[in-house]
């Protein structure tokens, strides 16, 4: 960043870090520990589609990474949404088919379409939880839906103080939008 940057308030954009991702099963450990929630087995990868073969060719690559496991669905906000489900237990393997999906379609030169992904946790009561990666931000928050699109900002706020140190939590809560009926939660 440049002196001129600095004096007009301009500050350079945070680069993503995919790799962020494989700190998740660790820290499914503690949040568990903190609040019950377990995996569901459930995650899902956010893209806006871009027009072209370029992209479909990057967008085919990454469904077939995740074979039959994929589903794919749009929601009403002009993004596509693809979910994998794997056993409750293979956390490990579903944020390695997650990170395979965010780097086939940013190593394509599509990083900019992304938005972000989820790892879907539950818990008694039918408590639901979902660590959410920011892709433009490079950073993680917790999104715990209630009927009524409603959100339990006690779980919320319990699961930050759970994931600290365990992975880079985005700070501004006011960034922490909600991903209402995102397939997998």
């Amino acid at each position: 960043m440049g002196w001129l940057d600095a004096l007009l308030g301009r500050s350079k954009p945070v680069k993503p870090n995919l790799d962020a991702l494989f700190a998740l099963p660790s820290a499914a450990v503690t949040l568990q520990a903190a609040t019950g929630l377990v995996p569901t087995g459930l995650g899902s990868v956010a893209f806006r589609a871009a027009e072209g073969g370029a992209f479909a060719t990057a967008e085919s690559d990454a469904k077939a990474l995740l074979g039959e496991r994929v589903e794919e669905s749009d929601d009403g906000y002009g993004y596509t949404w693809l979910l994998a489900r794997r056993p409750a237990e293979a956390l490990g393997d579903l944020v390695t088919e997650l990170h395979a999906v965010n780097s086939t379609l940013e190593g394509a030169g599509f990083g900019p379409s992304l938005l972000c992904s989820l790892v879907s946790f539950a818990g008694e009561g039918g408590r639901r939880l979902a660590v959410v990666y920011l892709y433009k931000r490079g950073t993680f928050y917790p999104f715990a839906p209630v009927p009524g699109q409603k959100r339990d900002n006690p779980l919320e706020l319990q699961a930050r103080g759970a994931l600290e140190g365990e992975l880079p939590l985005e700070k501004d809560l006011s960034r922490w939008f909600p991903v209402w009926g995102a397939p997998g939660l």
